[in-house]
């Protein structure tokens, strides 16, 4: 059984600074693509950020693009969400994600999609004050 956990989470003001960290345990990411999701009240979950394992490479949503960075550290099965210039409009819960690996054509044609990953971790509050 896969589960991931989700940490790090908390309140800042706008413009500053905040890194979550997604464990997952029962597995081993190599086996899986990752994501980064966040819903608002009353919206729906949105795609942030999505990380081919096999390349490292990360897709970001336009709205983080040049202010989140995704990164990953192998041996301690964790990737990590740097969010920097936080804005109001960033306060959301934030839940990583794993989804089995699938061939490129089709990972890149539906990263973004929420119901295309398996496994979600319980989720972590995000709140931006102005």
């Amino acid at each position: 059984q896969v589960q991931l956990v989700e940490s790090g989470g908390g309140l800042v003001q706008a413009g500053g600074s905040l890194k979550l960290s997604c464990a997952a345990s029962g597995t081993t990411f190599s086996s899986y693509d990752m994501g980064w999701f966040r819903q608002s009240p009353g919206k729906e979950r949105e795609f942030v950020v999505a990380l081919r394992w096999s390349s490292g490479t990360s897709y970001y949503a336009d709205s983080v693009k040049g202010r989140f960075t995704n990164s990953r550290a192998r041996a301690m099965n964790t990737v990590y969400l740097q969010m920097n210039s936080l804005k109001p409009e960033d306060t959301a819960v934030y839940y990583c994600a794993a989804c089995r690996r699938k061939a490129y054509s089709y990972f890149s044609a539906t990263y973004n999609l929420t119901e295309e990953y398996d496994y979600w971790g319980q989720g972590t509050q995000v709140t931006v004050s102005s």
